[in-house]
């Protein structure tokens, strides 16, 4: 089994990578294969609305001039997703939301690429706004229908310069229990393949709210 994790932090071994890599130490343990991206400090232009990858259904997003499309197929062949980003004004970093946005789009309209991989999610920040960012980094895992593991509190570290998560003893042991809880869920799906039955998926149904 693989999880990929996506840092979206500009600073490729800031505070964002340190948490991730405490969830990664633990899957390891348990014998799984991690790897993970460095998005932040790529440039990848934002989502444009044109629907193409609905249209199309190849599994690419048609912006051209990024690693969007390799990303997308990693994640499709990985057992598991870690986000990770940084705290930008209460929000997830640019680079990772524009990331973010395509690759759940060009997943979702492709017949689910992503539907009951576990996906978890991690924020750094220096002092308030890891809430916000966390719930935001939770909404494309939830749309997805990705199966979430938890820790013993919100999967927020703190930190200002690099390495100082390391130092938020209660941090590191809310990114320990994640990556231990992460695990124990991906042998569960995985020793459950072909003895539970997996639920049938739905078409999406659309509406809105005007008549």
């Amino acid at each position: 089994m693989k999880v990929l994790a996506f840092n979206g932090s500009p600073n490729k071994e800031g505070n964002t990578y340190h948490a991730i890599k405490i969830v990664c130490q633990e899957l390891e343990k348990e014998g799984i294969e991690t790897e993970i991206i460095n998005v932040g400090s790529k440039a990848v232009r934002g989502c444009i609305a044109c629907w193409q990858c609905a249209k199309n259904r190849n599994e690419k997003c048609v912006i051209p001039g990024d690693d969007v499309n390799e990303w997308i197929q990693k994640m499709k062949e990985a057992d598991g997703i870690i986000l990770g980003s940084p705290v930008h004004y209460s929000a997830i970093g640019g680079t990772m939301k524009s990331f973010l946005d395509r690759v759940f789009l060009v997943a979702g309209v492709n017949g689910g690429l992503l539907r009951h991989k576990v996906g978890a999610s991690v924020a750094a920040v220096r002092r308030s706004g890891g809430l916000p960012t966390f719930d935001q980094l939770n909404n494309y895992l939830n749309y997805s229908e990705m199966v979430i593991p938890t820790s013993n509190y919100w999967n927020v570290i703190h930190g200002m310069n690099p390495e100082e998560v390391l130092k938020d003893e209660e941090g590191v042991q809310i990114m320990r229990v994640l990556g231990k809880n992460m695990a124990w869920i991906m042998k569960l799906i995985e020793n459950g393949k072909g003895t539970v039955k997996e639920p049938e998926k739905e078409n999406k149904v659309l509406m809105n709210f005007v008549r």
